[in-house]
């Protein structure tokens, strides 16, 4: 027979009833029946897992880390957002505002600067790409020098050619 899974009191029957009242998202609410099942009819994770939708292995995990962190385990940011990111999104925009400065001040900023600059602010290297979606979150666009000026009149410039002095 296989060992029973039981969970720790950390919170009572009450309190993770009001928990998955107030829960948003179909797999937290799956943890907290895990949680709830563990509680109060401990079984052996491979059924706790069959009544609520879990593989075994996810709940042995979840069990542990509820049993060593209480509710903090459950309550995890969840997926998708920015969980790796390097930098939060204002760390990222202090450090944009640096090279917004420089341009405002007449000077190129190019991703190779940035990239440098990041690479050694975070310690490891990155692909430009993550320099490419940064600037993008921060609204930055590629801007480059027009090749001729909008009010360029081609035939006027033909025109000064031929009457103008040779040098």
């Amino acid at each position: 027979m296989a060992r029973v899974t039981r969970a720790m009191a950390h919170l009572s029957e009450e309190e993770i009833d009001e928990r998955l009242r107030h829960t948003t998202g179909f797999w937290r609410v799956q943890r907290w029946l895990a949680i709830r099942h563990a509680l109060l009819d401990p079984a052996p994770a491979r059924v706790i897992g069959q009544r609520v939708g879990l593989a075994e292995q996810t709940v042995h995990n979840l069990i542990a880390a509820y049993n060593r962190h209480g509710a903090a385990a459950v309550e995890t940011p969840g997926r998708g957002q920015r969980q790796r990111a390097a930098a939060t999104l204002e760390e990222e925009a202090s450090f944009l505002a640096e090279f917004a400065a420089e341009s405002e001040a007449g000077q190129v900023s190019t991703v190779a600067r940035i990239k440098q600059a990041w690479e050694q602010r975070i310690g490891h290297s990155v692909h430009a790409s993550t320099i490419y979606r940064m600037l993008r979150r921060h609204g930055w666009r590629k801007l480059v020098p027009r090749p001729r000026h909008v009010k360029t009149d081609p035939e006027a410039q033909a025109a000064f050619k031929k009457n103008s002095p040779s040098r």
